[in-house]
């Protein structure tokens, strides 16, 4: 691969990077943000109904999977930037052969061909 597209590659790696960390952070202030009660200032000791508890602690698992999936996103930013800088990028894990321009360009982390990867997806490799 010529230099220009790994800057380029690079350069949209980064921005990625970017700005998943601040959707994660956002989302980890969101997630563990401090009760209702005293989020909305009622420093009353009136219950709160158990649906509005349950619909809390769904919105709350629901945020800690997102933050989960956009962690792994940004592990495998973080290894394609690793592997711009060792020489590798752009080359199937599997078999070594390039990775298709058009597959980094829409999944700029891609680790595999496509081959390879239908073959990782099934278990088979």
């Amino acid at each position: 691969m010529k230099p220009e597209e790994l800057a380029q590659f690079k350069k949209l790696l980064l921005r990625r990077h970017a700005l998943l960390s601040g959707n994660v952070t956002a989302m980890e202030n969101q997630a563990l943000k401090r009760s209702r009660q005293a989020n909305s200032g009622d420093l009353s000791n009136m219950p709160i109904h158990m649906a509005d508890i349950g619909t809390d602690n769904f919105e709350q698992e629901f945020t800690l999977g997102l933050i989960e999936n956009e962690d792994q996103m940004l592990r495998d930013i973080e290894d394609a930037l690793a592997r711009i800088e060792n020489g590798t990028y752009g080359l199937c894990e599997n078999c070594g052969k390039p990775i298709r321009k058009v597959r980094l360009k829409a999944l700029p982390s891609a680790r595999y061909c496509i081959e390879c990867q239908r073959l990782v997806e099934e278990g088979l490799e």
